[in-house]
């Protein structure tokens, strides 16, 4: 079992969110960790869940602040949500989702978005099936999130998108709005500009089966973001029964038609697991995981590469059923800067971390849209990583961190779950690093305390199955 420093551990009580110590490790952390639910695939079923001909169950989903809003906002639109424990014997929780009423209604309905992404641009789309005047809010940090093109292109399907603060004919570009569709949205083909974010085009072709005429979606820009997001919108539409293609690179067709009801079980969130990787890294340990799929289109299937080009081992080997596999990640002696780290997306920060403890120059390209994410990421870590001594600059599509993290000291957190896991992972290395709010770990892993805890004190670290959607 690794040394502890003791006079970094986090406060006895572990529910406290100010000013939290972050363990250092003083020797290699080894432990065996379980991979999360993904929170992309996650709320993609409760969407379409409520969106299908009838009852549908989601077996595994993530436990989390995000999720939780994503139910309550389909509760909010008139689909029944049920929490099943133990789901036929499994152990595994589930949630039984009866859908959204067919018909359209008249009346009203609020939507808190939280910080979301995928509540506040995922819903817009869905709320406009209803007949419902839909009012859609958040958290302060939400309301400088862009929204425009997913607006926009509800607008040219014919939904009324109108705010109390914007005057005239000015575009609506943020929170709190209200759509309205008394019509409902009858589809068709329309060009929106996705360069700030690959959840405008998820946003809109989630719902689009249920869209009369279905929908064709054309990007303007020259890049989306996050590409692996909309192709895992595609791959669940597809899975789920709805037809979908695309003949041209940023075009896509979803064709009208019923979701039929299903049963699924989510995958684990391959991103919420590379902290936990990187431990093995930043302290030359050995951390494994068991359940990580042999296939998948989340983003985090990256990091297999990723910890390599860092200077780590990492083996996999073939688990039971054939579908996952055990992933082992040994650290190496030094961490070594790959040079270019390109399209990271919502990876950035914890990859970033690596990076400020690296020797060598690491440029971080194509993430440009980090700005409009839960805060400006590029922002963020430019002034964390300059406030415990490192050397960093932005760029026109990203940054470049020149020289390593030098000591410890407060790593403010931004309302931004990525930033104060950046701030855990470089606490390992440094001494008396303090992660400004730990509690909004909560967006996607309730407990990820306690979870850090165990693991770098060498004890198992469960991540599956944490906190509890009717909290």
């Amino acid at each position: 079992m690794p040394h502890l420093n003791t006079e970094s551990l986090v406060p006895p009580d572990p529910s406290s969110t100010a000013g939290w110590r972050a363990p250092r490790a003083g020797a290699p952390v080894r432990g065996q960790v379980t991979v999360p639910a993904s929170k992309s695939l996650t709320n993609r079923y409760l969407l379409l869940a409520a969106l299908a001909e009838g009852p549908s169950v989601v077996v595994n989903p993530l436990h989390s602040r995000d999720s939780r809003l994503m139910l309550q906002a389909l509760q909010s639109l008139g689909a029944t949500i049920e929490h099943l424990q133990d789901w036929q014997g499994t152990g595994e929780d589930a949630v039984r989702v009866t859908p959204l009423p067919a018909q359209l209604r008249s009346g009203e309905a609020m939507v808190d978005c939280g910080l979301a992404g995928t509540v506040m641009r995922f819903l817009p789309a869905v709320a406009a099936l209803t007949g419902l005047r839909t009012a859609f809010d958040g958290d302060p940090e939400a309301r400088v999130r862009p929204m425009g093109a997913v607006l926009e292109g509800l607008g040219a399907l014919g939904a009324e998108i109108t705010a109390e603060d914007t005057a005239g004919s000015a575009a609506i570009e943020y929170l709190p709005f209200t759509v309205h569709a008394p019509e409902g949205i009858s589809g068709g083909d329309i060009t929106i500009d996705a360069s700030a974010s690959s959840q405008f085009v998820s946003g809109l072709l989630l719902a689009a089966p249920r869209f009369a005429q279905g929908l064709t979606l054309h990007h303007s820009g020259t890049q989306v973001p996050s590409l692996e997001h909309v192709e895992m919108t595609l791959s669940v539409l597809d899975e789920l029964g709805v037809e979908v293609s695309s003949e041209s690179p940023y075009t896509w067709r979803v064709e009208p038609g019923p979701i039929p009801a299903f049963t699924v079980r989510v995958e684990p969130d391959l991103s919420n697991a590379g902290p936990f990787l990187c431990a093995a890294v930043v302290t030359a340990g050995e951390v494994t995981m068991r359940g990580w799929p042999k296939r998948s289109t989340q983003i985090g299937r990256r990091w297999i590469q990723l910890l390599r080009d860092f200077g780590a081992e990492v083996s996999t080997a073939q688990e039971a059923g054939g579908d996952t596999l055990t992933l082992t990640v040994r650290g190496p002696e030094k961490i070594v800067s790959p040079g270019t780290v390109d399209g990271t997306a919502e990876l950035t920060p914890t990859v970033a971390a690596l990076a400020a403890l690296a020797e060598g120059e690491t440029k971080f390209t194509s993430v440009q849209h980090l700005r409009g994410h839960e805060t400006d990421r590029i922002a963020a870590l430019v002034a964390e990583i300059r406030r415990l001594g490192g050397g960093i600059e932005e760029t026109d599509d990203g940054f470049r961190i020149f020289s390593p993290v030098t000591h410890g000291g407060m790593v403010k957190s931004y309302a931004d779950h990525r930033m104060a896991t950046f701030g855990a992972v470089l606490g390992l290395a440094l001494d008396a690093v303090t992660v400004e709010d730990i509690s909004c770990t909560s967006k996607t892993m309730p407990d990820f305390p306690a979870m850090w805890l165990k693991l770098v004190r060498g004890e198992a670290a469960d991540t599956a199955g944490v906190g509890d959607f009717a909290s």
